[in-house]
């Protein structure tokens, strides 16, 4: 009786090792990187994003009055220019006095308010002479409840049990209606429309919530649309990894970001960042791109301003988006600390000034542009994590690409810190980027960091 029990026993026991071989097998699976197959636009290198939100930039809310910035924004070093929604905004169903930018009632239109399609033209022109690209959103989601193809293409559209068009299910955009991308007579539009920006001169998209649109999709509209110029494509998405092996150039890194909010706030430690990195860097390939950033229009007018999530944090935290893999972000505003969450279905214009992160943002600029190391994608070098003692207060990297190496070490705590890191790897003299002064690698003493403080050494 005791061999049958055993040998009963030894039964399951096998069998637990054969599934938990093979649950092992699949986590394995879902962590394996893909292969990117999206050659990046040779300009994306070593860029920098700016989003531009035309209604509040300027008094006026044109693309005449925006202009004026142009020269501003090139001393501040950014190089692509997102443009949010430009086309005329739903009437019906609007919300509150000038509407959602995400309403769109005509694709190959203007919104009035901004100008006409010549001053957008001229805008872009001046844009491109002084060496910026520009990239505007696109909302393939849905439409505005007046948008022309409700008459011209009902079929186009989701409807519910009693033929009635409805909006995006689970939100309360309820100014919007929901498209069918089942529809193939939709995929051909949305090509023809993309189409008609290119020619006009963008130079790429920023698709704004694409969920429910297929991958398959956006692999075919590159594919015709690079036809006519090499594009930069940034999907606002970053569960669905498909948008990034034929269609994408880059993705959304909402995660990180909600990261750094709550370590900032001490609600998480900072090995929490240790640990998101080796999910990262074992899921994305060097060519898939993410975008990293502080602030956007969705953080800054629903869930404060910078200072309001971050605090002093928001310097180590600056400095982390322009040294770490991915390509970041300015919205307009964060260069001159704007202070206020920006209304965003009305008037409410940004205050033009200048503060300590106006150089600060331009030293950071200049310190990607000249480090090879710190560029995008496979221009730049992997990032490798040091180890140090304070693993719960500091986090530390370094990157390297040909010859040129850079340390990055970031206390993340309101406290000062003594530190000793694992740098058995790292050796020669380099630079630091902020004092100039200079250190032999690998330490040989402590690395005293005062509180928030931050350290970036370079060797070229």
């Amino acid at each position: 009786m005791e061999k049958i029990i055993l040998y009963v026993l030894a039964i399951f026991f096998i069998i637990a090792l054969l599934i938990g071989g093979c649950f092992h097998r699949k986590a394995r699976q879902e962590v394996k990187p893909f292969i990117s197959e999206v050659e990046n636009p040779p300009w994306v290198k070593n860029a920098v994003l700016y989003e531009v939100n035309i209604r509040q930039f300027t008094p006026e809310g044109t693309f005449k009055a925006f202009r004026e910035h142009l020269p501003r924004l090139k001393e501040l070093g950014v190089d692509i220019l997102w443009l949010m929604p430009i086309h005329p905004i739903g009437i019906k169903n609007r919300k509150d006095g000038l509407g959602s930018y995400y309403s769109v009632r005509d694709y190959i239109g203007i919104n009035p308010e901004f100008g006409t399609l010549d001053d957008f033209r001229n805008m872009l022109d001046e844009a491109h002479k002084m060496g910026f690209h520009v990239i505007i959103d696109w909302v393939p989601n849905h439409s505005s409840w007046d948008n022309s193809l409700i008459v011209e293409h009902p079929d186009f559209y989701v409807k519910d049990k009693n033929g009635n068009f409805i909006p995006p299910i689970g939100t309360d955009w309820t100014d919007v209606i929901q498209f069918d991308w089942t529809n193939k007579g939709l995929h051909d539009y949305m090509i023809n429309a993309l189409k008609f920006w290119v020619k006009t001169g963008v130079d790429g998209f920023r698709i704004d919530h694409p969920h429910k649109t297929p991958p398959a999709f956006w692999e075919r509209a590159r594919e015709e649309l690079t036809k006519i110029k090499p594009l930069l494509m940034l999907a606002e998405n970053e569960d669905q990894i498909d948008f990034l092996k034929k269609g994408f150039d880059m993705n959304y890194s909402w995660e990180l970001h909600h990261l750094m909010n709550q370590i900032a706030l001490k609600k998480d430690s900072v090995n929490a960042l240790e640990k998101y990195y080796k999910k990262e860097l074992i899921k994305y390939p060097q060519n898939a791109m993410r975008m990293v950033f502080l602030d956007n229009h969705d953080e800054n007018s629903w869930n404060g301003t910078i200072t309001s999530r971050m605090g002093e944090a928001q310097y180590p935290f600056a400095v982390f988006i322009f040294t770490t893999r991915g390509v970041p972000l300015l919205y307009n505003g964060q260069e001159v600390c704007l202070n206020k969450s920006l209304r965003f279905f009305t008037k409410d214009t940004i205050r033009w000034d200048t503060c300590a992160m106006t150089t600060f943002y331009q030293k950071l600029i200049i310190l990607k542009k000249e480090n090879e190391a710190l560029w995008n994608g496979i221009a730049g070098g992997n990032m490798e994590i040091i180890k140090t003692n304070q693993p719960s207060k500091i986090f530390a990297f370094h990157r390297e690409k040909n010859g040129n190496s850079v340390v990055i070490f970031l206390n993340l705590r309101n406290k000062e810190v003594s530190i000793k890191p694992d740098m058995s790897k790292i050796k020669g003299i380099y630079t630091e980027y902020f004092s100039h002064s200079q250190a032999e690698m690998p330490l040989k003493e402590p690395l005293l960091l005062e509180p928030l403080g931050f350290r970036v050494y370079i060797k070229k």
